[in-house]
């Protein structure tokens, strides 16, 4: 039997509505302090007036649905014990959201490298938390 034979659909579902209240979470903390606002200050001119809050909580709601559906899936090719199977998981997770928008961000705009390494190091932190998350919530039971 595999791991997605273990786990329940419901219970994916509740633990990605939960990693998407902590994303919702940690998204706001990174974003929306000053520091974060000084270095990201190069964006100011395509940026928006004010942050659609509604339409951002909604989307980390179903990316964090939809990662746990990932994480699941993934879970036969990752390390078997829960933290080692959640750091994995975000350091995957980290590479296609933060490391890839980053080099793109890099190559498109003219951004400081300090904007570029606060995306990099607090994505990291971000992802690795979220992993975590995953990690302790969704193992598959025996």
């Amino acid at each position: 039997m595999n791991a997605r034979e273990l786990i329940s659909p419901y219970h994916v579902g509740w633990v990605g509505l939960v990693v998407g209240i902590a994303f919702a979470g940690l998204d706001a903390l990174i974003n929306a302090n000053p520091l974060a606002q000084r270095l990201y200050a190069a964006y100011r001119p395509i940026m928006r007036a004010s942050a659609n809050a509604g339409l951002g909580m909604t989307l980390d709601l179903v990316f964090g649905i939809v990662m746990a559906i990932l994480f699941v899936v993934l879970t036969p090719a990752l390390p078997t014990a829960w933290v080692a199977r959640g750091m994995v998981f975000g350091l995957i997770a980290w590479f296609f959201r933060v490391a890839m928008g980053s080099a793109s961000s890099a190559v498109m705009f003219q951004v400081p490298v300090t904007a570029l390494l606060y995306t990099l190091a607090t994505g990291l932190v971000e992802m690795v938390i979220l992993g975590l998350i995953y990690g302790a919530l969704l193992k598959p039971q025996r």
